[in-house]
């Protein structure tokens, strides 16, 4: 039978409406929140069963807010351990699984989506365009291929040298948020009484703190459109200080990708970090002159073989020690960045050279005084070396930390955390502070390229 064409199709009622495709984010309580904010959140076509929790203890079985969640979320979206993925798939119908954290290996997320795929799910990976929100001031960003290359000090570097010539930078760090969702959805850091006031972990206060001191203003959160748009009401320039090797939640006129030659070949083996270097206007080789030769020439080759239009500038990271303790002679307990040796991979870091270089008679092993917390994180992330690691993602991380500290049997505590850690725990040692800056070697110096750079805006 022949339709007649006068007669119009029926419209498709509400309940013949194609389904929204279901959705899982894998994350770690950061870009996983922020890819939810930007892509998915307010689509009518998509509906996220959960997120998926790794990396960072304490954080399953909670919800990512209704509040944040919009109106299509009135219950907010569950988070479940990433050990429930497969089973989250098959249970609930999910259609696509979304990963969304940084600083793993290519393995590892291949891994992840052999798993997804085998439970029947497609697996996704948003790209920068895709989730980069835009500002309306001229934005810098400060990346890395890896967690510990150097990044931090870099932020420094360049937030520095904007302000003494003459500009108003303000920093935008890539989220933590560990606590209150809601509380921790804008967080403005302008005083080191603000860390106390939104109940900063130690990894924050590492990230933070050395800014404060500088008085330069931090903003974090959670809603990255919310913190663009508060932040740059105060700025000439942002800076996004990137973490965990992401790439930027802001979209950037000037990207800066800081590379690592105590781990030549992991620029090209970590997502996102590869990223990082394919997108990088500037590379920055760190660490030349105590990383060796060879791995500074294997990085840098790797840099333009990838992203030959770069430019690749060497610098070094200089090592400070502040104290009266003279370390010769001396026992030692070091005490280093927490997340350079857990998601860094690292095994020693700036206060295990540090006490090397001072003379110490010993570098005294912690792991066997290690207690409750800290002795499982030894025991997950056992290339860990004779070194205790900074942590304190929660109260009884920090307790069992400064338990640890207080059973070393050492006569002096090296403290090479970006932070003042007594600030949350009491060391009951002697102590001496490890700091590290970026100091400039040879053209084209960073500095050089930062003049560039602000001519062609200013």
């Amino acid at each position: 039978m022949i339709a007649d064409p006068t007669q119009s199709e029926p419209s498709s009622s509400p309940a013949e409406a194609a389904p929204r495709r279901r959705v899982v984010i894998m994350g770690a309580a950061g870009r996983d929140f922020h890819d939810f904010n930007l892509v998915f959140r307010d689509d009518p076509a998509t509906d996220v069963v959960a997120f998926t929790a790794a990396q960072i203890p304490g954080i399953e079985n909670r919800r990512y807010p209704a509040q944040l969640a919009g109106s299509l979320y009135p219950d907010g979206v569950p988070i479940v351990l990433e050990a429930a993925l497969e089973r989250l798939i098959r249970d609930e119908g999910v259609d696509e699984v979304v990963f969304a954290y940084s600083d793993v290996s290519h393995e590892t997320v291949m891994h992840a989506a052999s798993k997804v795929l085998a439970a029947g799910a497609d697996f996704r990976l948003l790209g920068p365009h895709a989730t980069m929100v835009r500002a309306d001031v001229p934005v810098v960003s400060v990346c890395a291929v890896r967690t510990g290359a150097g990044k931090s000090q870099t932020s420094r570097f360049v937030a520095g040298w904007l302000s003494d010539h003459g500009l108003r930078p303000v920093m935008i760090r890539h989220p933590m948020p560990y606590g209150d969702l809601v509380a921790q959805r804008v967080q403005r850091f302008a005083s080191l009484a603000d860390l106390d006031r939104y109940d900063a972990t130690v990894e924050e206060r590492e990230d933070y703190e050395p800014h404060l001191l500088r008085g330069l203003v931090v903003y974090a959160g959670v809603d990255y459109q919310a913190v663009v748009a508060q932040a740059q009401a105060e700025a000439d320039v942002l800076i996004w200080d990137g973490g965990n090797n992401d790439f930027p939640f802001v979209r950037s006129d000037l990207e800066i990708v800081v590379v690592d030659p105590f781990r030549p070949g992991h620029e090209l083996a970590f997502h996102p970090g590869e990223v990082n270097l394919r997108r990088a206007a500037i590379v920055v080789v760190n660490k030349v002159g105590s990383a060796p030769p060879e791995n500074v020439e294997l990085v840098e080759a790797s840099a333009r073989r990838v992203n030959p239009d770069a430019q690749i500038v060497r610098v070094r990271s200089a090592i400070h020690v502040s104290g009266e303790i003279d370390l010769r002679g001396r026992q030692v307990l070091v005490i280093e960045d927490g997340p350079t040796l857990t998601h860094g991979g690292m095994s020693t870091g700036a206060g295990w050279e540090a006490a090397r270089e001072g003379g110490a008679a010993g570098i005294v092993d912690p792991r066997p005084f290690a207690v409750g917390e800290i002795r499982k994180v030894y025991d997950a992330y056992p290339g860990l070396g004779p070194v205790l690691p900074a942590l304190g993602y929660f109260a009884d991380q920090l307790h069992d930390l400064e338990a640890t500290v207080a059973a070393v049997p050492a006569d002096v505590v090296v403290v090479a955390t970006p932070f003042d850690v007594t600030r949350v725990i009491k060391v009951d040692k002697p102590m001496v502070r490890v700091t590290y800056e970026l100091e400039e070697l040879e053209e084209p110096r960073l500095s050089t390229l930062l003049a560039q750079f602000t001519e062609k805006l200013w």
